[in-house]
């Protein structure tokens, strides 16, 4: 047997879509606002994952422009025909409305690593979609939305049949299940003669589960059964919560598994937080004589630690160790002209019109463009954070000449909760903050932190720094404390400012949904003419 640890795929990587196609085990998550869109990660053995590129081209006119913080692509659906990758999602373009207004796309691929089709958009009951292949036939399920005063927002599972080739619908739309609970994320499969339909129950947070409903008929009616799949609900002591938004893959030996998503809290003194986001996670999977899916190990809580059958050509005895090995921190992340893979950017892909690594060997030049509350063209490299002790550091080389020029370290949750520490101008010391000096050359260069938390801004410390200079700057995170810091001329840690609180760069935090994980980034602004540049090396971020 395999030893995996859960979560397989740790950090921002939630509502996990499974599929098992030869050898090889493909997993697409949700990516909300931000690029590469639908990441893929692939396995042999369900213990070790890789990241195996995206779907590119998934949002038609590469940009996500004004889409909304935790908007964007929503629960991909991962299938595989016998011939072809299928990838169903929607694009959330409102969030906190009733109406989400969403866009349902599909797209295939005759290979997992290879091009994706142009997206075909299809019929939006709702979001959360998936495709179930059925002899010949293909079948589209949805969360149907009711917008209406008075509505469910979620009123029940719904199923309508698509054509191959046109994708438009054939025949009537299907009512499977309503549930006095919040169901979604259906999910199909086959087995014994019954299909079984896998929901997600509860919201995405705490309350969160697995339910399974089965029918003879496609079609329905459906038949809950007595007790869910899969939580974590009821016992917060558990080191995985939210456990919900399942899948079932059969393995080539015909045991079965269930994919998940997942979180490790941190206790706070206002309830537990998740810094890390949603995470993806698997369980061993049995069946009862009944024909019901139960977790191996027993009851519905999930496991840090799960026995999977080793492939053939493995090792025997095989096991992945109990705590992750950190990023080395000589990887040449900068240097990599391509700006790939760990490094996301929000609403669009990075391009060199303002992220460009053509100028000077080893470094990255960032060209400022809106401010860090913009949901249309914020300049901003990131990558997640998988533990709940990380270290990032870079070294900046820039000249702001004006309060509108900023470039920094930023910790980054969504355009509502950061924390910065940057590169600026300021007024001479003792002068009034009355807007820029623009005779005279007067003023000085300073690192400003910052904290913005939901609707409010505080700046936290201010420290003078020599212009000429190329700075290092870096943040150290440990269980839900962030110090940030400047490398001196002697290259000791100088703290800026006191420990601020990382937990609050959560789901878990602030009054609106949020769906993502906390990132470390660097970015830079130009609030005047877009001409400001800053340019950054030797950027490094290790968890452990």
């Amino acid at each position: 047997m395999t030893l995996l640890h859960n979560p397989v795929i740790r950090g921002f990587a939630p509502d996990p879509s499974m599929v098992r196609v030869g050898d090889w085990y493909y997993v697409a998550t949700s990516s909300f606002e931000w690029f590469p869109t639908i990441p893929l990660h692939r396995s042999r053995d369900l213990a070790q994952w890789e990241y195996a590129g995206h779907v590119e081209g998934a949002v038609p006119g590469d940009s996500l422009a004004g889409v909304p913080d935790s908007g964007g692509i929503w629960a991909p659906s991962l299938s595989w025909d016998g011939e072809r990758f299928w990838v169903v999602y929607s694009i959330v373009r409102s969030v906190g409305t009733p109406y989400f207004d969403t866009d349902t796309y599909v797209s295939t691929a005759t290979e997992g690593v290879g091009e994706w089709t142009a997206p075909r958009r299809i019929a939006s009951h709702g979001f959360d979609p998936a495709l179930f292949h059925d002899g010949g036939r293909l079948w589209l399920l949805n969360l149907q939305n009711d917008h209406r005063p008075g509505g469910r927002r979620f009123a029940g599972i719904v199923l309508t049949e698509l054509d191959r080739e046109t994708l438009t619908p054939v025949g009537d739309t299907h009512l499977l299940l309503q549930h006095e609970r919040l169901v979604e994320g259906p999910k199909l499969v086959q087995r014994g003669g019954w299909y079984h339909l896998v929901l997600a129950e509860g919201g995405t947070g705490f309350e969160h589960g697995v339910l399974v409903a089965r029918s003879r008929e496609i079609t329905g009616p459906y038949e809950l059964d007595s007790r869910p799949l899969l939580t974590s609900r009821d016992d917060p002591s558990l080191p995985l919560q939210k456990a919900g938004h399942g899948e079932l893959v059969q393995l080539p030996d015909g045991s079965w598994i269930l994919s998940h998503l997942t979180a490790r809290p941190l206790n706070t003194p206002d309830g537990p937080r998740c810094p890390l986001g949603r995470e993806t996670a698997i369980q061993a999977v049995t069946w009862t004589p009944e024909g019901w899916p139960r977790l191996r190990h027993g009851g519905p809580h999930p496991s840090t630690e799960v026995d999977v059958p080793t492939r053939p050509d493995s090792a025997p005895g095989v096991a992945v160790p109990t705590r992750p090995q950190p990023r080395p921190p000589e990887q040449p992340a900068l240097a990599d002209a391509t700006l790939g893979w760990p490094w996301s950017t929000l609403r669009a892909a990075p391009d060199a019109s303002w992220a460009d690594t053509s100028v000077r060997p080893g470094w990255i030049r960032l060209r400022g463009r809106q401010g860090p509350e913009s949901w249309w063209a914020h300049s901003l490299l990131a990558q997640r954070i998988t533990e709940h002790r990380a270290e990032a550091e870079v070294t900046v080389e820039a000249r702001p000449a004006t309060f509108t020029q900023v470039a920094g370290l930023v910790l980054w949750y969504n355009t509502e909760s950061y924390l910065a520490l940057d590169l600026t101008w300021a007024e001479p010391e003792g002068e009034e903050q009355r807007g820029q000096q623009w005779q005279g050359g007067g003023g000085r260069t300073v690192l400003s932190l910052v904290e913005r938390d939901e609707g409010s801004t505080r700046q936290v410390a201010l420290v003078d720094v020599q212009a000429e200079s190329a700075f290092t700057l870096g943040v150290t995170v440990v269980d839900g404390a962030a110090r940030f810091w400047l490398l001196d001329q002697h290259g000791e840690r100088r703290f800026v400012g006191p420990e601020l609180d990382f937990t609050r760069l959560s789901d878990d935090h602030g009054s609106k949904l949020r769906f993502t994980g906390a990132m470390a980034a660097i970015h830079a602004v130009d609030l005047v003419d877009a001409a400001f540049t800053a340019d950054f090396t030797r950027f490094r971020l290790i968890c452990w």
